[in-house]
């Protein structure tokens, strides 16, 4: 295993990057090694030198784009924050968070929370897409995603394409195929199969095999009441 130290400099300080991987690993994947500090003005415009080839172990401080393979720790980015590998710990970009794998922790930007897998933990920003998410989600538009477990608040609309489960409360509409828990919205909720709960102006859904909805209109299609105001429920 090869060890490599780079001399002291002013923006470093007193980082020490060493060799993580195999010769035969580094190769395949691009990686260089691990450092326990990245700083600079935007990726690969650092130290250590090299676009999205080292792993941080610590921190991450990049003045417009901050761009690493696995990040655990703190990683900020004035404009944007990209990960490739695994992330865990405290993520902030100024416009844009984007994770090609897992994060585990806590992500905030002013713009877009964009993730190709599964958030584990606390979302806020503008805009958040993503594969799934476990935890909370605070968005101000509003969320895409193919599943949610847990607490999601979009302040127009949240959509699952899949499944949704927990609390979901937007200020326009939620839309979810499935739907186990409660959907809470001003205007409209809408499912294709409701477990749980609905409460809007208009709510709609398919099938509700066991809950009830709550609102001016309510539409449960294979009900023998489909259409009923006030209330409506699986009977």
């Amino acid at each position: 295993m090869k060890k490599i130290t780079y001399a002291a400099t002013a923006l470093m300080l007193a980082a020490t990057p060493v060799f993580a991987q195999s010769e035969a690993e580094m190769e395949e994947s691009g990686v260089i090694g691990m450092t326990p500090i990245a700083l600079g003005i935007a990726t690969p415009v650092q130290i250590p030198w090299g676009i999205n080839r080292w792993d941080v172990f610590g921190l991450d401080i990049n003045l417009f784009y901050s761009d690493a393979p696995k990040m655990y720790g703190i990683d900020i980015g004035g404009l944007a924050e990209l990960t490739r590998d695994t992330a865990i710990g405290l993520l902030v970009g100024g416009l844009a968070n984007v994770a090609y794998d897992d994060v585990y922790g806590m992500r905030a930007t002013l713009g877009l929370n964009y993730g190709q897998k599964g958030i584990w933990g606390l979302e806020a920003g503008l805009v958040g897409v993503r594969d799934n998410l476990h935890g909370v989600d605070i968005s101000a538009l509003g969320t895409y995603q193919r599943s949610v477990c847990g607490l999601q608040i979009g302040g127009l609309a949240n959509v699952a394409t899949v499944e949704s489960y927990g609390l979901t409360v937007a200020g326009l509409a939620n839309l979810a195929k499935t739907a186990y828990g409660l959907q809470l919205a001003l205007l409209f909720n809408m499912t294709e199969e409701l477990h749980g709960a609905q409460i809007a102006i208009v709510n709609y859904t398919e099938d509700c095999p066991s809950g009830f909805q709550i609102g001016l209109v309510n539409i449960i299609l294979q009900n023998r009441l489909p259409v009923l105001p006030i209330i409506n429920g699986y009977f």
